[in-house]
């Protein structure tokens, strides 16, 4: 969609995401809906920023079922949750393969690629491979040879960048910028800074925002 990475933009809309979460995925889907729906949103632009929902999680992840154990209680509370993903996914045309998922990764190399696909223009398919290639592929994206792949997909190169520390000061900056706004869990949508949304809420509300950023903005 070319309204989601613009270089010049009346507002912006702001979404603090975590790429292991499924419900920003969803979240993803609906606000790309409610910006179709409008017809009219060229001069929106869409910045993905940082929100690690584990941010302690070892550098090369852990196992995803004694994860699931640990966060839930029990993989039964979880089974009841994947059950509702499932169901809001074929809606929203996700295809969720939570067996495929081997490992829940560390997604601070991926919030960094983020960063850097934003400044090379290609942010939003970045982060549609990266939540296709973990949710519906089940591939480690705490491994910078699938973030390589996944970029490369996305028409990024991103080999040397991901071998550096180029952006982690700045990813960091960001996800506290989130943490001052009072963000507590994601996706969370901030509206030309004036207006936000947490979780991914049905699409008349994400409509209903734009129409109220826009009015507000006087565009």
């Amino acid at each position: 969609m070319n309204n989601m990475n613009r270089s010049t933009a009346e507002f912006c809309i702001e979404v603090y995401s975590d790429v292991i979460c499924p419900w920003c995925y969803v979240g993803k889907r609906r606000l790309e809906r409610a910006l179709q729906e409008r017809r009219d949103d060229s001069g929106m632009e869409v910045k993905w920023r940082p929100f690690q929902l584990n941010p302690t999680m070892p550098k090369n992840g852990m196992d995803r079922t004694i994860y699931l154990e640990t966060k839930f209680g029990s993989l039964n509370r979880f089974k009841e949750m994947e059950q509702r993903l499932l169901e809001v996914g074929g809606a929203e045309q996700i295809t969720f393969a939570f067996d495929k998922i081997a490992r829940t990764p560390n997604t601070f190399l991926a919030h960094r690629l983020i960063w850097h696909a934003g400044i090379q223009g290609h942010q939003d398919a970045v982060v549609e491979q990266l939540f296709k290639g973990y949710f519906e592929e089940g591939l480690d994206i705490g491994s910078i040879s699938i973030l390589v792949e996944l970029a490369d997909r996305a028409g990024l190169r991103a080999n040397e960048f991901l071998t550096s520390e180029e952006g982690a000061a700045e990813v960091e900056a960001e996800e506290s910028v989130g943490h001052t706004l009072g963000i507590r869990g994601v996706p969370y949508f901030v509206f030309d800074k004036t207006y936000g949304i947490s979780g991914a809420q049905p699409l008349e509300v994400f409509v209903s925002a734009i129409e109220k950023t826009r009015t507000a903005g006087g565009s």
